[in-house]
């Protein structure tokens, strides 16, 4: 892999971002990412780990060794940095879905009978996610290969007719889910009340890395008054093109409220 390869190498508990896809949280950062390849960020809570560099690893942490994934997630990028046809086999690949009935039991939730319920898949996570550009907030956003193809092509296919599309969120791991839901529960919600709007950890579409909530300038991100937009009238006429569709649209069997946002890359049509 180059310097700057446009991957996320994802990992039980750790992702390997490329550096230079990162922002400097202090003096430190920014002269460690300035010379590093890679960043060892912890998907809890997203503390950066370590720092890759070209004469080797430097912690970030006390007691690196002790972390959680970091000696898996160091053998795996040595693979992935050896061999350009092991970095295509990761790119194939899932997570296990080891520790999701841990993560739903925290919620309450049982996940045969919430699958049951609302109809709704599991979704593991890839390997590995590629870059499709950046958000509207200016963050990295990473879907799996297909996705980002289209999301690019789409993006300037509607350009090119006079409309603007920008994305507000794409690829989600299961950790970050539960975190809405921590946070939404010290709030003050229940958790039926959030699962209206979020599905529960290791059911949202977000975690296969094909779904991406999608916006227009001038809008507000993930509200409903999106449907009324020239962009939404466009995705209607043309997503399904570029191999996109609405995941939950008004009365959808699964309980969710209705997205007009969120859409689903299935495939090249």
């Amino acid at each position: 892999m180059h310097r700057h390869a446009p991957l996320l190498i994802n990992t039980e508990a750790v992702e390997l971002w490329p550096a230079n896809l990162l922002r400097a949280r202090s003096n430190l950062d920014a002269r460690l990412l300035a010379r590093a390849r890679w960043v060892l960020r912890r998907k809890r809570d997203g503390r950066y780990l370590a720092a890759v560099l070209p004469q080797g690893v430097h912690s970030l942490v006390p007691h690196l060794p002790r972390e959680p994934g970091v000696e898996d997630a160091l053998a795996l990028l040595d693979g992935a940095a050896a061999a350009r046809p092991f970095a295509a086999t990761l790119d194939a690949q899932w997570l296990p879905l080891a520790g999701l009935q841990q993560r739903l039991q925290q919620l309450g939730l049982d996940a045969q009978e919430y699958a049951q319920d609302s109809g709704l898949a599991l979704e593991a996570e890839p390997c590995v996610l590629h870059s499709a550009g950046r958000d509207r907030f200016g963050r990295p956003l990473w879907l799996r290969r297909g996705a980002a193809q289209g999301w690019r092509r789409m993006r300037l296919h509607a350009a090119r007719d006079g409309v603007a599309l920008d994305a507000i969120s794409g690829f989600r791991s299961h950790a970050y889910q539960l975190g809405i839901f921590e946070r939404k529960l010290a709030r003050g919600l229940s958790v039926a009340e959030i699962l209206k709007v979020n599905a529960a950890p290791g059911f949202s579409e977000h975690h296969s890395g094909h779904a991406l909530d999608i916006g227009t300038p001038g809008d507000a991100p993930a509200e409903e008054t999106f449907e009324a937009t020239d962009a939404f009238a466009w995705l209607q006429a043309n997503a399904g093109t570029h191999g996109f569709s609405l995941s939950y649209p008004r009365d959808n069997p699964h309980g969710i409220v209705y997205e007009p946002w969120h859409w689903c890359w299935k495939g090249s049509l």
